[in-house]
């Protein structure tokens, strides 16, 4: 009986250890899965970190560009205002230079209608044109009939001119000569009598009256500069004249242009 008693607990012990030991073992692959699993996690949650990373870099990295564009745009904006500045002030200078030109070239005209208003029932006409000042002399005033040679009243008329052209000693004077297309016994052509009469009235104006020399430019156009027709007396008789064109120093606007 005895023997059968320890068998049967000796059965039991053997019974108990082994689930005990089938119950460890669960466990313990239970603990390996959970514990592979939270690996898992934890690889993955690593990635999203690294992910989460560099997109937080590149969002750094686009701000920076978008600051430097910023920034870029901001000086362009600013040189470009400054610049606008600059030239809107130059524009005003400029403009307020021309209109006082234009005011200058106003009261030179009128001066210069008073002073021949003596000669105009004897063809002299003081009229602008393109932003110049002509005083044009028909040459039955200054010569006589196929002559470069002035006459005395030719003479009279360029003293009254000088009188004015030397308060304006920045004035550039421009004496153009002008025939119709009747030929000159004489002379080799209309054009070399018109550049002589030219030559005639810049050389009394220089040496007669003191008109600096450096202002003054003598040019002849012959007959190919006609006012009126030529095939009528009065029409030839207005084409004959000599054209004072005085520039009233635009050439100095200019300078100051190319100067800013």
């Amino acid at each position: 009986m005895l023997s059968k008693s320890m068998a049967f607990y000796s059965l039991l012990l053997v019974s108990a250890v082994v689930l005990c030991s089938c119950g460890t073992n669960k466990k313990l692959e239970a603990s390996r899965t959970e514990v592979a699993q939270l690996q898992t996690e934890n690889s993955q949650l690593k990635q999203k970190v690294q992910t989460m990373q560099n997109e937080t870099n590149q969002l750094k990295a686009n701000n920076q560009a978008m600051t430097n564009e910023h920034n870029k745009l901001a000086a362009d904006y600013s040189s470009y205002k400054t610049s606008c500045e600059k030239t809107k002030e130059e524009y005003e200078e400029l403009n307020a230079a021309m209109m006082s030109m234009a005011d200058e070239a106003g009261r030179l005209q009128e001066r210069l209608d008073s002073a021949m208003q003596d000669f105009e029932s004897r063809g002299v006409e003081v009229y602008a044109k393109d932003h110049l000042i002509y005083v044009s002399m028909e040459d039955k005033l200054l010569y006589k009939s196929g002559s470069s040679s002035l006459g005395t009243e030719g003479k009279k008329v360029l003293g009254t001119l000088a009188s004015v052209l030397n308060d304006y000693p920045k004035l550039k004077v421009v004496v153009v000569g002008n025939t119709d297309t009747m030929h000159v016994k004489g002379v080799a052509d209309n054009w070399s009598l018109s550049t002589e009469r030219a030559n005639g009235v810049v050389r009394i104006l220089s040496k007669d009256y003191n008109v600096d020399p450096g202002r003054l430019t003598a040019a002849g156009k012959g007959k190919f500069s006609p006012i009126a027709n030529n095939s009528t007396e009065a029409g030839r008789a207005k084409n004959r004249r000599t054209d004072i064109v005085l520039n009233p120093d635009w050439d100095r606007l200019w300078e100051s242009v190319q100067k800013e």
